[in-house]
């Protein structure tokens, strides 16, 4: 009896799995078509029947593994509901350094800018990271505007792991992401890594420029509910959230 037809789907998730396979242990530079195909146990033009070319694989593999990191933090976040949400943001950072320090030619990959920003899996990343630092700063701890904040991390994340993966493998240093990560709670943070308590009682002893910082703090934390104040109206909530970013962008 002649063997039943794979549907297309499962043909293409495996081709996906042999390339993931050969990505991670040999390197981007043995990710051929010929390669995939013979590992895969089809035909070369199958590849190209179902991906297009090379890139469109590298895009179908790179959408899995984002797709399946994503998932993972989004999980991870869910389960320490009641953790610190700067703890939360850290961990997320840790675990964005970890993965692409793990699949480097993937990463490498994933940072151009033009595949990045026609990845759905990418994008959820960046709205899973855009809600961490919205916790953050309903917290009133954040010290800049919100999406700023999300564009000040994600770049510092991503240059900590270019840079880390450009020196050789024997000689990186895997604490620049720390120093790197540390950096940048400064400038998020009221009062730095401080609790927004402590920002706030040392607030009164120094002076404008503290307290100016902690009334930025509160405008950002207000600005962050603003769109859920049902008590005003639509129009209200609109002009509160043009106000709070003329406070914001002026701080």
């Amino acid at each position: 009896m002649s063997e039943l037809p794979r549907p297309r789907d499962d043909v293409r998730a495996r081709l996906i799995d042999v390339a993931a396979d050969l990505l991670r242990q040999h390197g981007v530079g043995a990710l051929t078509t010929r390669a995939v195909a013979e590992r895969g146990g089809v035909q070369a033009p199958t590849i190209y029947r179902l991906f297009g070319d090379k890139d469109g694989l590298l895009d179908a593999l790179a959408e899995r593994v984002m797709a399946d990191f994503a998932a993972r933090k989004a999980a991870a976040s869910a389960s320490g509901a009641e953790v610190d949400p700067f703890d939360d943001l850290r961990a997320g950072w840790d675990m964005t350094i970890e993965f692409g320090l793990a699949y480097p030619d993937l990463y490498v990959l994933l940072s151009d800018p033009e595949r990045s920003r026609r990845s759905p899996a990418t994008q959820a990343g960046l709205q899973q990271l855009a809600a961490r630092v919205h916790r953050v700063a309903l917290a009133g701890r954040l010290a800049i505007a919100e999406d700023r904040a999300v564009e000040l991390i994600h770049a510092a994340g991503t240059g900590a792991i270019l840079s880390t993966l450009a020196r050789p493998a024997d000689a990186r240093d895997w604490s620049l992401a720390d120093d790197m990560f540390a950096a940048v709670a400064a400038r998020l943070l009221i009062g730095g890594v401080a609790g927004a308590v402590e920002a706030t009682e040392a607030a009164a002893a120094a002076g404008p420029r503290a307290e100016a910082a902690t009334s930025a703090s509160a405008a950002i934390a207000l600005r962050a509910q603003a769109s859920d104040l049902s008590q005003l109206s639509e129009g209200e909530r609109a002009l509160l959230a043009e106000w709070l970013d003329r406070v914001i962008a002026a701080s």
